[in-house]
């Protein structure tokens, strides 16, 4: 049955920045599914959290706080996840995201944290479990990116350029790693996570977004979850290399952030 190859009964992910909102989701999402999660991010509550609602549905769960940005923290994370969890199926890499700040107030060293944040950490983690997802020969990589990555916007600059870089190293990677491991990344719309509270507490704001999306609504992590679990899941066997706009349908920003004009001689 075509449900069948959504099963992962017994396969294990690791999902980073997992305490909340989208990580959260998928980690759920993935434990439905039937896998044993190991679940990263800074915050050892909200993991906590989490890892109780995979045990509720059966499935096991391991909490690593990790900084994602620690290359020797993320060799920690695989270590354990197979120590105690046994092996390496799924990777999400989804930790990431940046504050927006005009051009002229991003400084080349905010650029490479944001880098950092959103491309590096995902390549080293996708390279230190390389060789456990190889070992089933049906690994898979689900890096999670942003709309901000195709759709300009002001204020973005770091955050969008990482994003881009993102789904480039997902692309350029995928024919290196195919057929044992699939690499694919979501481009995500606005979702309604704690990054976009304080945005979506203005119900004027909140009103524009709607509006201004094809669906009428902010997404919600289960809306990215779904897709996750597709990509994680023989479902998706004969896809890789390829990028995926979860986004409501908009084609341009549902919000932009007001900003100053530069001011120069026209002449």
């Amino acid at each position: 049955m075509i449900q069948d190859r959504f099963d992962l009964t017994d396969r294990v992910a690791i999902v980073t920045g997992a305490g909340k909102g989208i990580g959260a989701g998928c980690a759920l999402a993935l434990a439905e599914a039937g896998a044993d999660v190991a679940l990263a991010a800074r915050t050892e509550a909200d993991l906590q959290t989490v890892a109780a609602q995979v045990r509720e549905r059966g499935r096991r769960a391991i909490v690593v706080p990790t900084d994602v940005t620690d290359a020797d923290a993320l060799g920690r994370l695989v270590d354990r996840t197979v120590g105690e969890l046994g092996r390496i199926d799924v990777l999400v890499n989804n930790a990431g995201g940046w504050d927006p700040r005009p051009v002229t107030s991003t400084s080349p060293r905010n650029l490479e944290a944001a880098f950092k944040f959103n491309v590096v950490a995902a390549y080293t983690l996708t390279q230190l479990a390389l060789p456990h997802l190889v070992d089933h020969g049906n690994g898979s990589v689900v890096n999670i990116s942003s709309r901000a990555a195709s759709m300009v916007q002001p204020c973005f600059v770091a955050y969008a350029t990482a994003k881009a870089a993102l789904c480039m190293m997902t692309r350029a990677m995928a024919p290196e790693l195919a057929p044992a491991v699939r690499v694919n990344a979501i481009e995500v719309g606005g979702v309604e996570t704690a990054a976009l509270a304080h945005v979506l507490t203005d119900d004027s704001i909140r009103r524009q977004l709607e509006s201004n999306t094809p669906m009428q609504r902010v997404g919600r992590p289960e809306d990215i979850a779904a897709a996750v679990l597709y990509l994680a899941s023989d479902a998706s066997s004969w896809v890789t290399g390829k990028i995926f706009e979860i986004d409501g349908g908009v084609e341009s920003p549902a919000f932009t952030i007001p900003f100053e004009p530069l001011r120069g001689s026209t002449t």
